[in-house]
């Protein structure tokens, strides 16, 4: 981006950053800030304005979507390094968050060790048994993506209380501290609307869907994890690849859901 001119105040009595945020808008649409977007200092010193002025721009293209940024950081275009994740693999959110080049980290809300009825018996366990559990806040370059949570059975998994889960990933930290290796479960996914709440949590702006995930995780034999996570649906992307011979599978709301061995029909969770 060159030197921009100053936009004109005499113009209709148009304010000032309304003009700043049509010219932005349009590059923006032209795809002329796929690198990185200016921040406010060189904007104001591009276009001849004041901060305030390219403020009142930018709190537009927030507003519209077109640019995001989380408290502190810069702008960056809106869509910008979406994380996909494979359909039918076993994946780490870590390493897909890495491979899309963003800085990955997490905010740990809780790590201990709690009985949950409910989880022990979709783990195939008895409801008092002990469980480890995590809950963290993942973020993709500074920006929360995703509200994590996660139980294993603690007989497995107690070795995971000394891990420093703000800086690695959990199938690493239980292939090296537990000797555990998941090999593969399954998931739900659907897009759901987030609460008010939930919205705080990722910093999701109005409008925006955000996918409720569900897993069971295995190693040979035995189910060993359960997981639920809430990501944002702007910074997150499904993929599956289908071919001629194999064709594709799609298994509608509400299919069937096993666990611990047994197939049960259950309806989507409200939220």
């Amino acid at each position: 981006m060159g030197q921009d001119p100053a936009p004109s105040p005499g113009r209709g009595r148009i304010p000032l950053w309304r003009h700043v945020r049509d010219d932005l808008r349009a590059r923006l649409a032209q795809g002329e800030f796929v690198d990185s977007f200016p921040g406010e200092n060189e904007l104001a010193a591009r276009y001849g304005v004041s901060r305030h002025t390219i403020r009142e721009a930018l709190r537009e293209l927030r507003d519209e979507g077109l640019v995001t940024a989380a408290k502190g950081r810069r702008q960056r275009p809106a869509g910008e390094a979406v994380i996909d994740q494979p359909v039918g693999a076993l994946y780490s959110l870590f390493a897909s968050v890495e491979a899309a080049g963003l800085e990955q980290r997490s905010i740990v809300r809780t790590l201990d060790i709690r009985a949950d009825a409910h989880v022990a018996v979709r783990l195939g366990l008895e409801e008092s048994t002990p469980l480890l559990y995590l809950e963290r806040i993942r973020l993709a370059d500074g920006e929360p993506l995703a509200h994590d949570k996660v139980w294993l059975p603690a007989s497995d998994a107690r070795a995971l209380l000394d891990a420093d889960f703000g800086h690695t990933a959990l199938y690493d930290e239980l292939a090296d501290r537990c000797g555990l290796r998941l090999v593969g479960g399954e998931e739900r996914i659907q897009a759901v609307t987030p609460t008010a709440a939930e919205q705080r949590l990722l910093g999701l702006p109005d409008g925006v869907a955000a996918f409720s995930i569900e897993r069971l995780g295995r190693t040979h034999g035995r189910t060993v994890e359960w997981r639920t996570t809430l990501i944002r649906g702007d910074r997150f992307s499904v993929v599956t690849r289908f071919d001629a011979r194999a064709g594709y599978r799609l298994d509608p709301a509400g299919s069937r859901f096993t666990h611990s061995g047994r197939s049960v029909r259950r309806p989507a969770p409200a939220r």
